[in-house]
């Protein structure tokens, strides 16, 4: 017979870096297929400042938990 022993509970940390960017493609993939943006060097612009803006955002979190 089984025993019902309770473990701590294992909290996953947010990858923000990888959660931001798979969002930013999303949108930037839904602009693209709707035209919403049509000139290539506004689309990379946009790109790079959002995978920047991701990379700062994950550079912060990992400074507050302290790892």
């Amino acid at each position: 017979m089984a025993r019902d022993v309770e473990r701590p509970r294992r909290l996953h940390r947010t990858d923000w870096m990888a959660l931001l960017s798979g969002v930013l493609f999303v949108v930037l993939g839904i602009l693209l297929v709707t035209r919403a943006i049509t000139d290539p060097l506004i689309l990379i612009g946009v790109m790079v400042l959002g995978l920047a803006f991701a990379g700062l955002v994950a550079i912060v979190a990992r400074g507050v938990r302290g790892k």
